[in-house]
């Protein structure tokens, strides 16, 4: 399959002097960073506008750095069911090369279901957007990945330079998709009586192994132990999942799905009463039709394919090719415009995968897929763990900076740096990218600000004075607490809160502007009077210009790693965790309103914000001209 629009890759090449040399992209493996393989390339751009949607307080961005070797953002959450060939889902976090999915493909006048494969599947970390659609289906995406709507492929986030979601607009798909059932013993008493009452002879399982049902009724008969009288009685008390089981088991045994239609037939009065009612109480529309045979009736399930996929997913009948819906045009009446997008304020583990037909099915909705494969593949990257391994390294950034500072196009707005990946990395430390960026910043004297962890900025403490002389640069680091022991416990491998408020002081004493993200404060554990008193003293000591408090957020991934560190190290928080969160993921709004309260009392208190440090700037003078172009060779895609 061949993609003619523009890839995040088209931005990077090799210099294409010495083909010889730089056929391929530079790769170092050294001793001093063990266990990460650096990929030198030449970027063609390195200025980025941040999508209009993001809620930051700045619009570009330089990131001389990328720790995802294929350059993607496309990616979902790791429980974002995606359609297998076989009519069930999958989590997309545990799809594998080679499985056989849904997707689409344009035939004459209608877009229709389609299997194919997953060519790549890989795992990155990205900020969160979460989608709800009028119908109720919600979605947990990156900001860059693509939705197909009535209107062509829409970015979740964006500008007006590209097309992104809008309240209304309208996804493709049949909104989202049933949970399946939970395969429990009620669930295989009421498939096997199912299958009883649909005319199987379960005495046939042993000689009959290829088929499906009688494969799944023999495990069930193994599992279960009891005579066949007893699974063909009615039970006294029917569940949820008995009647998930017994509409599967009859389905198997009678019904079919062909031509939009989807059948159950049955034979008699309570085979009859028992499909209606486990259709009612599951809440599926049905209608009972008696054909010219009279002893045969039939029940039709309306609704189209929405429904009969939420039928199939919702009682999973053992039968493969009665789900199959290959060559079905994508055609619903659900309600799936966009009622929301908003952004979930932290980064969580994402997925994405590369199919034969470049896009798949996510929880009932088409979804681009991400094309970096022939990237990967070029640079003989794997899949997995080469996502926290490989770095590519922009290795010609500063003077990309420096020729885009000098673009009569540009019109001298505010850069932040740091702000998707620590510009100051362990991996600057060898490349020194960053003096360079520096200096291009400052002879054009073009705004910036810095957003770091670490100290190695201090390294370039000389080159941020001399560019704050001629125009507005600020830094800023994030500090939560001020505990030693919670630190070790709670953020092992990074700078200790003081040696980022050190960091801090350093740059205010040379007359730098750094402000503290006060974050996460913990419930229960450091949003006590006294460790927000000492916290904001620290800070205040430190000559911060500000300091903003933001509680914990407990979205999917943090919450599951929290609670467990909870659960083995401070047992008795777990009650008080669950009635705060409850079920959502960010703390009650009075809640924040008074730590935020309280943080600003106590920045007041200690003076923050007050003292001011300012460098009187000089008029800049004429930036060194940009160097000429640089031959380069074709995109990699």
């Amino acid at each position: 399959m061949f993609y003619h629009g523009r890839m995040r890759w088209d931005a990077l090449s090799l210099d294409g002097q010495e083909p010889g040399l730089f056929g391929r992209p530079v790769t170092v493996d050294t001793p001093e960073f063990r266990g990460i393989t650096f990929h030198e390339i030449r970027a063609k751009s390195i200025i980025n506008k941040v999508p209009g949607a993001s809620r930051v307080p700045f619009t570009w961005t330089i990131n001389p750095y990328r720790g995802c070797s294929h350059a993607c953002i496309y990616c979902l959450y790791g429980e974002t069911p995606i359609l297998m060939a076989d009519g069930r889902t999958k989590p997309i976090r545990d799809l594998r090369v080679g499985d056989a999915i849904y997707g689409t493909e344009v035939k004459g006048s209608s877009r229709r279901y389609v299997v194919t494969e997953v060519l790549a599947h890989w795992k990155t970390v990205k900020p969160a957007y979460r989608i709800r659609l009028k119908d109720g289906t919600e979605l947990i995406a990156s900001g860059d990945h693509r939705f197909l709507s009535d209107l062509g492929w829409r970015y979740v986030t964006g500008t007006d330079q590209r097309p992104h979601l809008k309240l209304d607009s309208r996804l493709v798909g049949t909104g989202g998709f049933a949970a399946p059932p939970k395969n429990e013993a009620d669930y295989r008493f009421g498939y096997l009586c199912g299958l009883l009452r649909g005319g199987v002879n379960l005495g046939s399982c042993a000689s009959s192994p290829g088929h499906e049902a009688l494969r799944r009724a023999r495990f069930f008969l193994e599992d279960l132990g009891v005579p066949a009288e007893r699974l063909i009685a009615w039970p006294d008390i029917t569940t949820d999942e008995w009647r998930k089981g017994f509409l599967a088991g009859i389905f198997d045994a009678e019904g079919s799905c062909s031509g939009g239609v989807l059948r159950i037939p049955h034979r008699d009065p309570d085979t009859s009463h028992a499909i209606t009612s486990s259709l009612e109480r599951l809440g599926f529309d049905h209608t009972v039709e008696r054909p010219h045979r009279r002893s045969l009736g039939v029940v039709r399930l309306p609704g189209g394919l929405a429904e009969h996929l939420r039928f199939f997913h919702l009682t999973d009948p053992a039968i493969t090719r009665k789900r199959d819906i290959e060559g079905v045009a994508l055609k619903s009446s659900a309600e799936l415009g966009v009622a929301s997008v908003e952004a979930i304020g932290i980064d969580v583990p994402m997925y994405d995968i590369t199919t034969g037909t470049g896009d798949f099915i996510a929880n009932g909705v088409v979804s681009h897929n991400c094309f970096a494969r022939g990237t990967h593949r070029y640079l003989d990257f794997d899949t997995g763990q080469d996502f926290d391994s490989q770095i590519v390294v922009k290795v010609n950034a500063p003077e990309l900076v420096r020729r885009e500072l000098a673009a009569p196009r540009w019109a001298g707005e505010h850069i932040a740096m740091g702000t998707n990946v620590d510009c100051y990395q362990r991996a600057e430390g060898r490349y020194r990218l960053m003096p360079g960026i520096i200096e291009a910043l400052r002879d054009h004297a073009n705004p910036f600000s810095i957003l770091t962890k670490g100290s190695l900025i201090l390294r370039d403490l000389p080159l941020l004075e001399e560019a704050a002389e001629r125009t507005e640069v600020g830094a800023a680091v994030s500090v939560g607490f001020v505990d030693k022991e919670l630190w070790r416990l709670i953020e092992p491998g990074t700078p200790s809160p003081l040696k980022r408020l050190e960091v801090c002081a350093t740059l205010v004493e040379h007359g730098i502007g750094c402000g503290v993200l006060m974050g996460p404060i913990l419930p229960y554990l450091t949003d006590t009077p006294r460790q927000l008193d000492a916290a904001v003293r620290r800070i205040a000591e430190a000559g911060a210009s500000s300091v903003s408090a933001i509680a914990l957020h407990l979205r999917p991934g943090a919450r599951e790693w929290f609670m467990r560190w909870l659960r083995e190290c401070r047992p008795e928080l777990v009650a008080p965790y669950e009635r705060l969160y409850g079920r959502g993921a960010y703390v009650p709004k009075d809640y924040q309103r008074r730590i935020s309260a309280k943080v600003a009392e106590l920045a007041e208190k200690y003076g923050i914000g007050g003292r001011r440090n300012p460098r009187r700037l000089s008029a800049p003078s004429p930036p060194p001209a940009a160097p000429g172009p640089v031959a380069e060779q074709l995109p990699l895609l």
